[in-house]
């Protein structure tokens, strides 16, 4: 998938009901780096302000000519992980805003929108997603009990980090899942991020590490470099993390086509 994040979906050793499993590869339901071709063109301009991600409001959503309208999909993606792996930076890195110079305890729950227009290969038709990222710090999380439940409700993903340079937050991993995943989580999308994957230097999880994990969990995963996502002249940063957003929309897009009865279960993971 290229330079991103460790995402893990499905699949995995916590005996939780039926998820899109993700050991084995599928098609895609959408269009893989879509956005950043040339019939895309307006749907990507509708996310840039000059050449640089657009931020919007709680109230505000991307603008498109009337022949260009699209249906709007949005899911709620909760993070979850030990404390200073880099979740905060991750979402700033996904929106394209500033990443914190310094790393500050998120004191409670911060809701962040990110805005991305695929296209689904069924239909041929863009679509737009509206992903609602819930960053909670560790620390708030452990002192007040309902920060979690209010995090997972009504959740359809899950994206439990690490970072490559804290092994403990890697070996911290199955027991957060377990934490976190309810029995009767059913159609949520587990997804598993690996943080300061471009600081080699620092790292202190290998590649066979991750190749364990995959294999034990059956996931798949992506890797999130730690430098900010862009720059004035490369459209915010877009091609590093259009690999990251695409999994994330592709994992989610595929469980509602199974749970419209439109797509088989089974199939597994999308082509890397």
């Amino acid at each position: 998938m290229g330079a991103g994040a460790v995402v893990a979906v499905g699949g995995g050793s916590l005996r939780c009901p039926p998820q899109v499993p993700m050991s084995s590869q599928r098609a895609p339901v959408l269009e893989p780096g879509w956005l950043l071709t040339p019939p895309a063109r307006p749907y990507l301009g509708s996310i840039l302000h000059r050449n640089r991600r657009r931020v919007f409001g709680l109230l505000e959503r991307p603008a498109l000519p009337p022949g260009l309208a699209v249906p709007l999909v949005p899911y709620k993606l909760f993070l979850h992980g030990k404390s200073g792996v880099g979740k905060t930076a991750l979402v700033a890195w996904l929106a394209g805003t500033p990443v914190p110079p310094v790393h500050h305890e998120t004191l409670g729950i911060e809701v962040s929108t990110v805005y991305w227009p695929a296209k689904a290969r069924a239909s041929g038709r863009p679509v737009l997603f509206q992903l609602r990222f819930w960053d909670c710090g560790d620390g708030a999380m452990r002192k007040f009990e309902h920060l979690l439940p209010a995090c997972k409700e009504e959740a359809d993903a899950v994206l439990f980090l690490f970072s490559f340079t804290d092994r403990a937050s890697f070996e911290e991993l199955p027991a957060q899942m377990s934490r976190a995943m309810d029995p009767d989580g059913a159609g949520l999308v587990r997804v598993v991020v690996g943080t300061k994957f471009d600081l080699p230097a620092h790292a202190d999880v290998s590649e066979r590490d991750v190749a364990a994990f995959e294999e034990a969990q059956g996931v798949r995963v992506l890797r999130a470099g730690s430098a900010p996502g862009g720059t004035r002249g490369d459209r915010g940063g877009l091609a590093r993390v259009s690999p990251i957003l695409d999994a994330l929309v592709e994992s989610l897009w595929h469980r509602d086509q199974i749970a419209a009865g439109v797509a088989p279960e089974g199939e597994g993971s999308p082509p890397a």
